[in-house]
């Protein structure tokens, strides 16, 4: 396994207008090894990755969870990085992630998130997830999350979850090692919060993690998160 290789998994779905232009940022660098994982796209997307020279893994109807594991087990790298198709890494990532990594007793790690957007209602939530990130070393999956590949298998890699997959992958990561925050941002499209409205996107997504808590089935959850975001 080559150590000096970071594994870029990007989960999509349905994302041939955003693909081209993610995938081809992505390739300016070397020491990377980019693998996509498609859920049964409808649409161009695995075309425009293949088109790209990119490893592509079509795994259908499976969700997120499966998707970031079938891509872990093929991947190359030292280091597994999961990175939503439209989440922008910062130009130094490779630094970030390599010196993050190095720190004692870290296993995983996280970027501060920026969402793209005007409106300072988005300035606030960046605010509160980095708050969030850095005070309960609790980032969620658009924040690019990485691990050891190591510390992947050790764990089972993500649990079976129709959501809530990056949280609970979390959780489990905190009682086997530091998670760090490294000074630098990704940058995440704002179009899950421009769709219904940052607030009512925001309260959307503390209604589903407090209903996590309290033990509803994620299957309920998921139901309930994805009828609200076809209003």
């Amino acid at each position: 396994m080559a150590q000096d290789i970071i594994s870029i998994i990007i989960p999509v779905l349905n994302e041939a207008a955003i693909a081209k232009q993610a995938l081809t940022q992505l390739q300016q660098y070397s020491n990377v090894e980019i693998i996509v994982v498609d859920g049964g796209s409808q649409d161009n997307t695995v075309a425009i990755a293949r088109q790209l020279g990119v490893r592509v893994i079509v795994i259908a109807g499976k969700g997120r969870a499966a998707q970031m594991n079938a891509g872990a087990n093929v991947a190359q790298g030292s280091l597994l990085l999961f990175l939503h198709v439209d989440t922008q890494l910062p130009p130094n990532f490779i630094t970030l992630v390599t010196k993050t990594s190095r720190q004692p007793n870290v296993i995983a790690g996280a970027f501060e998130l920026a969402i793209a957007g005007q409106e300072k209602s988005l300035r606030w939530i960046e605010k509160l997830v980095n708050w969030r990130s850095r005070l309960l070393s609790l980032p969620y999956g658009d924040q690019a999350i990485f691990i050891t590949q190591q510390a992947f298998v050790d764990l089972g890699g993500f649990a079976d979850l129709p959501i809530m997959e990056d949280f609970e992958f979390i959780k489990r990561v905190k009682r086997k090692g530091k998670i760090a925050i490294v000074p630098g941002a990704v940058t995440t499209s704002g179009r899950r919060w421009q769709k219904l409205g940052v607030w009512k996107t925001t309260l959307i997504n503390q209604l589903v993690i407090i209903g996590y808590y309290l033990g509803i089935s994620p299957t309920k959850l998921s139901n309930f998160y994805r009828s609200r975001r076809k209003k």
